[in-house]
């Protein structure tokens, strides 16, 4: 612990008497040493710190107390100011600086206090916006280990019974019936593998294992089979060298920047794109949908990817098209440059 942090722990009496205590010494000092040397900058450090961890009033108080020793001292060591017409002016004059010294002191820890508070409120922002993130994203998987684990397996089931129910239906010559059971079991398969894919779009795709390159390949394919859109995905550059941490969020941004596009902008072109330089990857959601911009920026998945972005040091720009859509892009350093690749 730090010597300010003990001083300021001590009861404030204690304080108090400390620091008038040492005004004491400040003064018996000046009676020593007499008129001709002055130690009147000596006084200020008492009173800043009276003013410092007492209050603007206390600060005061240990102005006007410094101006009557510091009297008291000079004027038994017979200093000629005070005992002329001018004394009046040198009270005024000394007194003053003490008082500008607690004033000084007093304001100083106002603002001091009030850069704590807005510090700690900042933090506590963002540890907010921290638990936000982590529960979407617990949430998110939970719901896709649930789709994938539970309403899967039971539709997969359900299609395996329905073509069971068809062959049986054709074994007893039951054409029409044998059709509807075909048809049934079809729909099931496609239920399983929109399913499948809603499931995997909510959990990342396995990112620590694919890579972020093919994560994205498949959240564009998953998003043309699910939304009925086109959505394309193309990388340029270096192979990043990009941590599991960093991979993770910006396939978030990319999955919250296309469901803004597909459900808000109502697009139908979805061009997503991923560009690695030195030290840094760019990436790019290109929608033609009805646009959105910085100053529709009320909602929390836009909070979110914001706050993303900002816990890979990177920066998100949101930026509407003169004639119609979005492009969302966030840029985040790596760690180094890779091998020179390019897939469209």
């Amino acid at each position: 612990m730090s010597f300010s942090k003990r001083f300021a722990g001590q009861p404030r009496a204690w304080i108090i008497a400390e620091v008038a205590a040492s005004l004491i010494v400040i003064a018996v000092l000046d009676f020593i040493t007499g008129y001709q040397i002055r130690l009147l900058p000596f006084y200020a450090g008492p009173i800043f710190i009276m003013a410092w961890f007492c209050g603007k009033k206390w600060g005061f108080a240990a102005a006007f107390f410094s101006g009557l020793i510091w009297w008291c001292a000079n004027w038994f060591t017979g200093e000629p100011d005070l005992n002329s017409w001018i004394q009046t002016w040198e009270i005024s004059r000394h007194v003053g600086f003490f008082l500008v010294v607690a004033f000084a002191g007093s304001a100083l820890r106002i603002k001091s206090d009030s850069a704590a508070e807005r510090i700690a409120l900042l933090e506590h922002s963002h540890r907010l916006e921290r638990e936000v993130v982590n529960i979407s994203d617990t949430e998110q998987q939970r719901i896709g280990q649930d789709l994938h684990d539970g309403l899967c397996q039971y539709l997969a089931g359900l299609t395996c019974a329905a073509s069971s129910l068809r062959d049986d239906l054709q074994k007893l010559h039951l054409q029409a019936e044998a059709g509807t059971a075909d048809e049934l079991a079809r729909l099931l398969q496609d239920a399983v593998v929109q399913t499948r894919d809603l499931a995997r779009k909510l959990v990342p795709a396995h990112i620590d294992r694919l890579g972020l390159i093919l994560a994205l390949e498949l959240l564009a394919d998953w998003v043309t089979r699910l939304h009925g859109v086109t959505c394309t995905f193309a990388f340029h550059g270096a192979t990043p060298d990009c941590d599991e941490h960093t991979a993770i969020h910006l396939y978030r941004i990319a999955q919250e920047a296309i469901n803004n596009a597909t459900k808000h902008g109502h697009a139908m072109n979805i061009a997503i794109s991923l560009k690695a330089a030195d030290h840094s990857m760019t990436l790019r959601v290109s929608d033609d949908g009805a646009g959105i911009s910085e100053s529709d920026s009320g909602g929390m998945g836009l909070a979110i990817m914001r706050y993303r972005a900002r816990l890979i040091g990177g920066e998100l720009k949101i930026d509407r098209l003169d004639t119609c859509g979005t492009t969302v892009s966030c840029t985040a350093k790596t760690n180094s440059q890779g091998h020179e690749i390019a897939t469209a």
